[in-house]
């Protein structure tokens, strides 16, 4: 008897069910039967099926001899179901990686519930992807497993089967099946929810929606949607014959009239001169399911309203009034947006002509993100080591708890902002400042730049359009003519700055002043750090860092992460700062949006990346760090290299997943041959990271000093160690050698 038997209809959907099919059979968890059902289908859905019955036993085909449409697809799939639980998926659809093993974690978590819901994001053609909205009533937090009226929430959700899990034995002793017609998951998803005598819930996206451009059956004109009608019979019906749910009755009622605006709403759903009838079956259905003394909230009220009194014209009515003050409101928006444009241009003119405030600084990074980078620490230090100086930071609203209060907080477009830019003496950014800006005799800009670079910059990717993409070189070289300063951490930096950024700026070539902290760390802020980001105790954390791929319309991580840490062993976690979210487990920590990286790296004991420049901070520290290569020629023809890292390495590398896994299963991670490739890296890199980076910039820049700190040799640092450094041995992960020879460049 297998965990589970996934039920996929198949109708029309032979573009995409040879990806639906390939999540299922390439879970992580196995134990599953996956029977896939044939609908009568007229394209190849049915041959489809058949090829992957042939390729793995655990698919079983069932081609129906008619149509029976999806309801009776999927109980026909349920007859012939033997898995503990039944999960329900549509043809055109996908599991994410690892969904079941969650789902069956949860399910021995919280003792067998009779149901498990899970989350869904809906995925586009563009290659967005965006979670459930009410994703919220899916935590975990209190006790499970839980009531329905402990709950109630969950009413609130999505009406689909796909996003649950039902005990076999459950549904079968209740009877539940399908109905036939459009909206059959509606009599289906409330009686199951009312009736589960146990019900989980797990916070984790496990299903991907596929919002088709065409074809889907809820954007198809159609007679069939009329079926909402009797889908919502059932509904009450069951509740008559079962008068101990009768407490559910309003929600139910509420939930109906509300899906018959929705639908009525839908201009493509309906065909032409059916909607009249339409809301004269939604008034008779409000009218024989009305809940006497429902307290509505006032819109809902007036769509009730309309729906039980039938007003189809009035509706109509209100329905364009309400479209036509969108439009309006909108075109207002405008008018009343270009008017503040033309006062703020006025202005910043008026500002350009007043005296520029010689004490006067104004920093930013990242397009306006939080306090943070080459930036923030230099911020800090001038207020440390030039006091006289005011200094102020531009952020949207969202990332003003980031800046210190003993700085200015400015928001981008606003009178405040174009102040500091036409009146502050000193303007330090990491990127390019406002395109509009007017650089004025006697302002000073430093561009601190954003760390050492492997990938091709500036010039450079002009023979790298994917990586360019709509970089105009021309206003790019304008703004390095209004370069005064340009921040370099090494030789390196210094000569691919002055040639890809050519200008007539000065090179300060005086270490990085965000890895300051690294010297001026304590253990005590380390370990006050790990507690901060949920990382267990004696745990070993890994800083999982990769590069965005400019060839990749999507940023998902190539890496299985969930994976790494089951062969590895309990005493490993992944700290995930990826460009596209993934999902957490207990092991698996997001800090995607988490502000400073400086942090991370001191709460990490390793860092994992791949071509991140993230690499040349952190062998700073002088902790271990690993090299995921598995893309090497195609990172390098999207986006051209400066050297060849798999030559020149902080550490050891890995070219596959499993080499990777050796290099961590081994201890080759932080074996002492990475410990020399690492040496010889800082040696090159991080000359001048000895703690007193931005204090040169700021007493060169700000003070006129010649006489700058000297630099304290490389061999007399001292970094803060990490938490796993005191340890006499490194923790052997509990996993076997993967089988065969594994090519491990640790030997470099």
């Amino acid at each position: 008897m297998p965990r589970f038997s996934v039920i996929v209809p198949a109708y029309k959907v032979q573009a995409y069910l040879h990806e639906c099919l390939d999540s299922v059979l390439s879970q992580s968890y196995p134990d599953l039967e996956l029977i896939a059902v044939d609908d009568r289908s007229p394209d190849s859905s049915g041959a489809i099926i058949d090829e992957f019955a042939a390729r793995d036993p655990r698919v079983r085909p069932l081609h129906l001899p008619a149509n029976r449409g999806l309801g009776g697809a999927r109980n026909a799939g349920m007859e012939r179901a033997s898995g503990d639980y039944l999960i329900f998926l549509d043809g055109d659809d996908t599991l994410t990686p690892h969904a079941l093993r969650s789902i069956a974690d949860r399910l021995k978590e919280t003792g067998e519930p009779d149901v498990l819901v899970y989350d869904y994001a809906r995925t586009y053609w563009s290659g967005e992807t965006v979670r459930n909205v009410v994703s919220a009533q899916l935590t975990e937090q209190g006790p499970a497993p839980f009531r329905l009226e402990d709950r109630p929430g969950l009413l609130h959700l999505l009406m689909v089967a796909w996003n649950k899990a039902c005990r076999r034995e459950f549904v079968e002793r209740e009877g539940f099946t399908f109905p036939p017609g459009y909206y059959e998951d509606t009599p289906w998803t409330f009686p199951v929810l009312m009736t589960a005598e146990s019900l989980t819930t797990l916070d984790r996206v496990c299903v991907h929606y596929r919002q088709r451009r065409q074809g889907n059956i809820l954007g198809t004109s159609s007679r069939k949607h009329f079926d909402i009608f009797e889908q919502y019979d059932r509904v009450f019906a069951f509740l008559d014959e079962r008068p101990e749910l009768a407490r559910w009755r309003a929600v139910l009622f509420r939930r109906m009239v509300d899906h018959f605006a929705k639908v009525f709403s839908h201009r493509e759903r309906l065909p032409r001169g059916t909607r009249a009838e339409f809301l004269r079956k939604a008034r008779a259905h409000h009218r024989r399911y009305r809940v006497p003394g429902l307290q509505l909230p006032l819109p809902a009220r007036l769509r009730h309203t309309l729906i039980g009194l039938g007003l189809h014209r009035t509706y109509r009515c209100l329905q364009h009034a309400g479209a036509l003050h969108r439009r309006t409101a909108k075109f207002g928006i405008k008018l009343l947006r270009a008017a503040r444009a033309s006062a703020l241009r006025l202005h910043y003119r008026v500002q350009l002509r007043l005296p520029l405030r010689a004490d006067r600084a104004v920093f930013t990074a990242y397009d306006a993100r939080g306090h943070g980078c080459h930036p923030g620490a230099l911020e800090a230090a001038f207020r440390t080591h030039a006091p006289h100086i005011r200094t102020a930071w531009i952020a949207r609203p969202e990332h003003h708890h980031t800046i210190p209060a003993a700085t200015g907080r400015v928001s981008p477009g606003t009178a405040a902002y174009w102040t500091a830019l036409a009146r502050s003496k000193y303007l330090v950014a990491n990127a390019e400042f406002e395109r509009r800006l007017i650089k004025r005799r006697g302002q000073v800009l430093v561009q601190t730049q954003d760390g050492t670079p492997l990938g091709h910059m500036g010039l450079d990717l002009q023979e790298h359009p994917a990586a360019a993409r709509d970089t105009d070189f021309a206003e790019l070289l304008d703004g390095v003519d209004k370069w005064d300063y340009v921040l370099s951490s090494n030789l390196h930096s210094t000569l691919t700055w002055e040639r890809v950024f050519p200008g007539g700026y000065t090179t300060l070539e005086h270490g990085s002043p965000r890895n300051d902290v690294f010297q001026k760390a304590t253990s005590a802020d380390v370990a006050r750090l790990r507690v901060r980001l949920g990382i267990p105790e004696d745990s070993v954390a890994v800083l999982y860092a990769p590069a965005r791929r400019d060839y990749r319309r999507t940023q998902r991580s190539g890496l299985d992460l969930e994976r790494l840490l089951r062969r590895l062993g309990p005493r490993f976690v992944v700290l995930a700062r990826t460009h596209d979210p993934v999902q957490q487990s207990a092991r698996i920590i997001d800090v995607t949006g988490h502000p400073s990286v400086e942090e991370l790296c001191l709460a990490s004991d390793v860092l994992l990346t791949d071509y991140a420049p993230i690499m040349f901070d952190y062998a700073g520290l002088d902790r271990p760090i690993v090299i995921h290569a598995d893309d090497w020629a195609a990172y390098e023809a999207a986006r051209g290299t400066y050297f060849d890292l798999r030559s020149f390495p902080p550490g050891a590398v890995a070219r596959s997943e499993d080499e990777l896994i050796d290099i961590f299963a081994t201890g080759h991670w932080r074996g002492s041959r990475s410990t020399q490739l690492r040496t010889a890296f800082r040696e090159r890199f991080c000359p001048y990271d000895d703690g007193r980076a931005a204090e040169r910039v700021v007493r060169r820049v700000v003070l006129g000093e010649t006489g700058l700190p000297p630099v304290i040799p490389l061999a007399e640092r001292h970094p803060v160690p990490s938490a796993v450094a005191a340890r006499t041995r490194a923790p052997q992960a509990t996993v076997p050698q993967p089988a065969g020879p594994a090519t491990v460049t640790d030997s470099h």
